[in-house]
């Protein structure tokens, strides 16, 4: 007979694996109350109980036994790499750790599975973490593909946090690797996108513009996600250095080529991509703006990623800012600050930005001054140059509003 606490343990760990509650687990031969106290380890499980269990499961008995840490693992990575799920993913993550005795390919693709579905949350803090686990790992195994890729999303989580000199540095890491040991075609693409957009956003456009020209070059179709990520990252170079017309034709060829079917979280933040462009056109084009928000809300339907619909509601505040309609502006933004914002370091300033514009305009010049000098200084302490003259720009551009509203 199996003991106590080590059973009820065991049965809350498989039970959660696969999503079931204490009432489904139980089902009709058994009650809710009698799992709860089985799982507590108050109740010692009779033979009976446990086939039953098992047969809810969907497992042999043996599987109440303990297990070593290999094991575990290999059974937490399978389904979760199966049936991906928050459930799945927080099952996966507990059997990484303590990670002694397992095998070191195996605790990798686990890592890299935990770090996917921290990044897809927008959870970058609790990403990081597992990511230089991952890089660490990748180095002692040194197989060149697992490094780069490590050191590939570890630059896209560094961008996201605004820590832009270290993502630069670990983009160029992963760039090196994928080229000098002639990796596949997506991994030197998936490391030069990175690198374009660290680079980009430490002002470094010169350079930016060179890997985002050899991106392209690379010649991946448009018509698969890394192709249209390709050209929406040469877009954003465009942007950055001012030249809006080129952003936006490559923008729209990846809009055009690519049919979102394979992707639809990609179909949809091109199209938040193309809003936010034609917002920062001179003089802003907000009907275009809002053709492509009313096309991203029908795939947030389907994607239900919090972080981009707040910046659909972030993107439709603005657009109400840009129109002089400052109460609907201040409805929206405090609904997106009040949901505590999952957002890039880039957009979490904008976001700033437009709150202390507001407060200007609502006659609370002082503190919406001294908010924004104080954000232009973080952008240029962050390496962020063309964003903190952005910041100053914008605040005489709000200053004079301020003057002609009533």
């Amino acid at each position: 007979m199996l003991e106590q606490p080590y059973f009820g343990r065991r049965l809350k760990q498989l039970r959660s694996e696969r999503g079931l509650s204490q009432a489904a687990l139980a089902g009709d031969g058994m009650s809710t109350g009698y799992v709860s106290r089985l799982e507590s380890g108050a109740r010692q499980p009779t033979a009976r109980a446990v086939q039953h269990l098992a047969s809810r499961l969907g497992i042999g008995v043996a599987a109440f036994e303990e297990e070593g840490p290999a094991d575990s693992l290999a059974q937490a990575l399978a389904i979760a790499a199966s049936a991906t799920s928050d459930t799945t993913l927080e099952a996966l993550e507990r059997a990484l750790y303590p990670g002694e005795g397992q095998d070191p390919l195996l605790r990798w693709q686990g890592l890299w599975l935990v770090a996917q579905g921290r990044r897809q949350h927008s959870d970058h803090a609790r990403e990081r973490v597992v990511l230089e686990e991952l890089v660490a790992l990748g180095d002692e195994l040194g197989l060149p593909a697992l490094r780069a890729r490590g050191f590939t999303q570890l630059a896209r989580c560094l961008r996201a946090c605004g820590e832009i000199v270290p993502a630069v540095e670990a983009a160029t890491t992963a760039h090196g690797l994928a080229r000098d040991h002639d990796l596949p075609v997506p991994d030197v693409a998936a490391s030069l996108l990175a690198l374009v957009s660290a680079e980009s956003e430490a002002g470094r456009l010169t350079e930016a513009r060179a890997h985002a020209d050899e991106l392209t070059a690379l010649n991946v179709p448009r018509s698969e996600p890394l192709g249209a990520e390709a050209l929406w990252t040469a877009a954003a170079v465009r942007v950055r250095q001012g030249d809006l017309d080129a952003a936006q034709k490559l923008l729209e060829e990846a809009l055009d080529g690519f049919a979102g079917a394979e992707n639809l979280t990609l179909w949809t933040r091109l199209r938040v991509a193309a809003a936010r462009l034609h917002l920062q056109k001179s003089p802003p084009e907000l009907g275009a703006s809002e053709r492509y928000i009313e096309q991203a809300e029908t795939g947030m339907v389907f994607v239900g990623i919090p972080a981009l619909e707040q910046e659909v509601t972030f993107i439709k505040a603005e657009i109400s800012f840009q129109r002089g309609q400052f109460a609907d502006a201040r409805v929206l933004l405090d609904r997106v600050r009040a949901a505590d914002p999952r957002m890039t370091y880039r957009n979490r300033v904008r976001l700033e930005i437009l709150d202390s514009r507001l407060l200007i305009i609502e006659g609370r010049d002082q503190e919406g001054l001294e908010r924004m000098r104080a954000l232009a200084e973080e952008a240029q302490a962050a390496s962020s140059i063309d964003l903190a003259a952005d910041i100053w720009r914008l605040l005489a551009e709000t200053l004079a509003a301020a003057r002609a509203t009533p």
